[in-house]
């Protein structure tokens, strides 16, 4: 599958980046070249192959769900100009 130049000016107007004309032409032939290798593998036969989350089966290890901290709302929300129930009161922006 090949790509136009006008493909090109068109993705980088989008993206808002200038890209000046030596650079045009060599995007257009290194997105070919990866253009052509996603239809290489678009051919490649997936029918028996079953989805995988992880090719290595790797499981997280994770960490016990301990409180560490303790809770100093108070002491943060001495400082606060406005609060009222334990939460911050702000201006309203949006009438």
């Amino acid at each position: 599958m090949a790509i136009s130049r006008n493909d090109i000016e068109k993705v980088a107007l989008l993206a808002r980046i200038r890209v000046d004309e030596e650079q045009v032409t060599a995007l257009e032939k290194d997105l070919g070249n990866i253009l052509d290798l996603v239809d290489q593998l678009q051919g490649a036969d997936t029918s028996q192959t079953e989805p995988m989350a992880h090719p290595l089966d790797a499981v997280q290890r994770l960490r016990p769900d301990v409180v560490t901290e303790s809770n100093q709302r108070d002491a943060f929300q001495a400082i606060a100009p406005a609060t009222e129930n334990g939460l911050y009161l702000v201006p309203r922006v949006i009438e």
